[in-house]
């Protein structure tokens, strides 16, 4: 990939973990288990794991015999073993009761067998048995479920140690649960739309609704993996489930979609989009809380090699600058636009410095692990690194689908969960000229923040803002 077109290659390291790639639990730390090559998935489906080869006579299975093998699984009535059902809720608790449970009663005979099958294969599929998805009928309430479903489902049926979980619901919509230590959301954000895209423009459907081509009866049927789960791991099992639904029942997860303006009108604004809205969230955050709060957003430092990410912090002297006088009646719009437009430019600054190498939170954090290695103590780290980001921010980049040519194509983009108990998770995409999807989080159990609320402070911020400028699109929709 080349930056903006360019010649300037970004770091390409990532995408080698998307598949054959597990995450494997260890009472000090996790590591990242990777197999060179995968010939299997594994499906889940009404608490049982069927082991699905996606090679036959030396090629890959065609789309038709993809769809006959999960009708293969849908057909099948058998029940699932004991301790089967929500085994995979190991994988949603915390990491040193699964770390012991997988040496204790995954490392030999049948239930390593079916371990490896799961961990070793190239991704995992959950066939959920439960509709969701966008509704016309009723936006707000059906984009929520949707996006809740997605992040963490019943707790015991995604597997949250792949890489990535493929999760197709009954009613045929689709999405995915993704690991975040391998890699960062533009990587499965790209998989996403090239899956997308290719499904839509080459492979399609035939009239009936089938995938196109013919079935194989040749094809040997899904395997169900085989498990022999003790009660004593069943009761580990049962408490890790416990743990994530605690903290699952706790996301306050809001989905909505922002179409009185989008990249279009900004940019006639003279300004970039991701600083028009980073300082919208400022503005909105404000409102919300009254108060300013540390802001983390994510920026790429592919540039580099094996490059991950660094912090933008967006809440700057002069975002603070600007929303005073936002909020001052007294103030006058051309006063209000200009530091409008010191603030961007700050905020553009500050981006820039992240994705070369001059930010300072990767900087920060190598001090505290040389600190630490060196047991000196150092009050300034303590201090600087303990501080919460109660605003958590990231962009989901738009990379692959020409939305010109195919505006039906629009997606929502990805969201996560919040960082601080008392805080909110933003994640948007800027979609075509005329829209930007947001997903907002935070927790049901702090009263202070409401994620339903935040998002219409949100909409009302970049309203406001835009109408500083004087653009002829009516911007109050």
């Amino acid at each position: 990939i080349l930056l903006m077109g360019s010649t300037v290659p970004l770091c390409s390291a990532q995408w080698e973990r998307m598949f054959n790639t597990s995450r494997v639990p260890g009472e000090e730390s996790d590591t990242l288990q990777h197999v060179k090559d995968s010939k299997h998935i594994v499906v889940y489906h009404k608490g049982r794991y069927f082991k699905v080869w996606l090679y036959h006579d030396g090629r890959l299975l065609k789309p038709r015999e993809i769809e006959q093998q999960m009708q293969r699984i849908l057909d099948d009535d058998s029940e699932p073993q004991a301790g089967e059902e929500k085994l995979a809720a190991l994988t949603a608790g915390d990491r040193v009761p699964w770390a012991k449970a997988r040496q204790a009663y995954f490392s030999r005979g049948k239930n390593k067998q079916s371990l490896d099958a799961v961990e070793k294969a190239a991704f995992f599929v959950t066939l959920d048995d439960i509709e969701q998805g966008y509704r016309k009928e009723d936006p707000v309430r059906s984009l929520d479920a949707y996006a809740k479903s997605l992040i963490h489902g019943r707790c015991y049926d995604r597997w949250f140690d792949k890489t990535f979980t493929l999760i197709v619901f009954k009613n045929g919509r689709i999405g995915l649960n993704a690991e975040h230590s391998w890699a960062d959301a533009p990587i499965v954000g790209h998989l996403w739309e090239n899956a997308m895209a290719t499904e839509y423009l080459e492979l399609g459907y035939s009239e009936d609704g089938h995938c196109k081509g013919d079935t194989n009866q040749n094809i040997p049927i899904p395997t169900k993996l085989q498990w022999e789960i003790p009660e004593e791991c069943q009761e580990v099992i049962e408490k890790s489930l416990s743990t994530a639904m605690d903290l699952a029942d706790d996301v306050d997860f809001h989905s909505f979609f922002f179409d009185a303006f989008g990249k279009g009108l900004i940019k006639k604004a003279k300004t970039s989009p991701d600083a028009f809205v980073q300082l919208a969230l400022q503005l909105a955050h404000y409102r919300d809380m009254g108060k300013f709060s540390l802001t983390y957003e994510a920026s790429m430092t592919r540039l580099f090699r094996e490059g991950r990410t660094e912090t933008v912090r967006s809440c700057t002297v002069e975002s603070c600058n600007f929303v005073r006088t936002m909020e001052d009646p007294t103030e006058s719009n051309e006063n209000k636009l200009k530091f409008f437009r010191l603030a961007a430019a700050k905020h553009q600054h500050l981006y820039r410095l992240a994705m070369t190498g001059a930010g300072i939170d990767r900087h920060l954090f190598c001090l505290y692990v040389v600190s630490k290695y060196l047991a000196v103590d150092s009050p300034f780290l303590k201090e600087v690194l303990s501080e919460p980001w109660r605003l958590s921010t990231s962009q989901t980049p738009q990379q692959h689908i020409d939305l010109k040519k195919n505006p039906e194509m629009l997606s929502c983009g990805g969201g996560f969960g919040p960082v601080a108990d008392d805080g909110y998770g933003v994640s948007y995409i800027i979609l075509d000229e005329n829209s930007i999807h947001f997903h907002v989080s935070s927790k049901i159990s702090c009263s202070e923040t409401d994620s339903h609320r935040f998002g219409k402070n949100i909409q009302k911020a970049m309203v406001d803002i835009m109408g500083l400028f004087n653009l002829s699109k009516n911007c109050t929709k």
